[in-house]
């Protein structure tokens, strides 16, 4: 009776084994990515942001914060702190991913984050000037990846596209990143 009963156990765990393997639980659907090669090496994707239809979240220690009924945490070592997640699309319009933009001043030096998460590729987080150069692009260095994204360096850009056309409903404007991404030279050697 007993011996059944483990050969009973054992079959079981055996069979929704082979269950898992054959059918995957998680099966993320993947936009195509829309991904060039950069002219002096590497590949560049671009990623948009309409405002304010793609944020998702925006709040700060004396922010309004959407959603409403969000509450901000009040602790004083938050209080410098604003944050905002958004939807990234593609060059396609479809949404792609989520995004979150963090800013905060550290004494008298302003700090900007980036962190993409892209769900069937994985995340990168950029740390980025907060003073826009030429042109109006603020520039920031992959400093980690997840997934596929891991083994990359490169640069990240943003800048504000404002709408000048006069569509009823269109956006204010969109929010472009534009990463370029390098393989770390490690990897290369491999």
């Amino acid at each position: 009776m007993i011996k059944t009963f483990i050969l009973g156990i054992l079959l079981g765990i055996a069979v929704a084994a082979g269950v898992l393997y054959a059918v995957p639980v998680v099966d993320q659907y993947r936009e195509a990515s829309i991904i060039s090669v950069a002219p002096n090496g590497g590949n560049t994707e671009i990623f948009y942001i309409n405002v304010p239809s793609d944020r998702v979240m925006s709040g700060g220690h004396d922010q309004a914060v959407l959603p409403p009924g969000l509450e901000w945490p009040d602790d004083d070592i938050l209080g410098s702190v604003s944050t905002e997640i958004f939807k990234i699309r593609n060059a396609r319009d479809s949404v792609i991913g989520v995004a979150a933009r963090t800013s905060a001043r550290e004494g008298d030096v302003p700090v900007l984050d980036w962190i993409v998460h892209l769900p069937a590729r994985g995340s990168i987080y950029v740390n980025m000037n907060p003073v826009a150069g030429e042109g109006g692009y603020r520039v920031g260095e992959i400093r980690a990846g997840s997934r596929e994204l891991a083994g990359m360096t490169g640069r990240m850009t943003e800048r504000w596209l404002s709408d000048e056309s006069a569509v009823p409903d269109a956006p204010a404007g969109r929010i472009e990143l534009a990463a370029r991404y390098i393989a770390k030279q490690e990897e290369l050697a491999e």
